[in-house]
């Protein structure tokens, strides 16, 4: 059963949703705070990192467009 996160276009909060039905569908999902169907889908925050290397995730940011930003986050992979 996974939990896939969610920014809510109309409002920006962030929210999650367990899928207990494998033919549950993503157009049935509305936002907690303002009930708005329009929501993109974020990548989780992760705190594991795997390897003995000692790297640290790292979050990148960049222009996407006129007025916003998009972020990248880098986490490294085994030795």
């Amino acid at each position: 059963m996974p939990i896939f996160e969610f920014r809510c276009l109309q409002c920006g909060k962030l929210f999650e949703k367990l899928f207990l039905n494998p033919n549950e569908k993503v157009d049935q999902i509305e936002c907690p705070a303002c009930k708005s169907t329009t929501f993109e889908r974020v990548i989780s925050r992760t705190n594991y990192v795997m390897g003995k290397s000692g790297k640290k995730p790292q979050l990148t940011t960049r222009s996407c467009g006129p007025g916003t930003s998009c972020m990248t986050l880098d986490i490294p992979g085994p030795d």
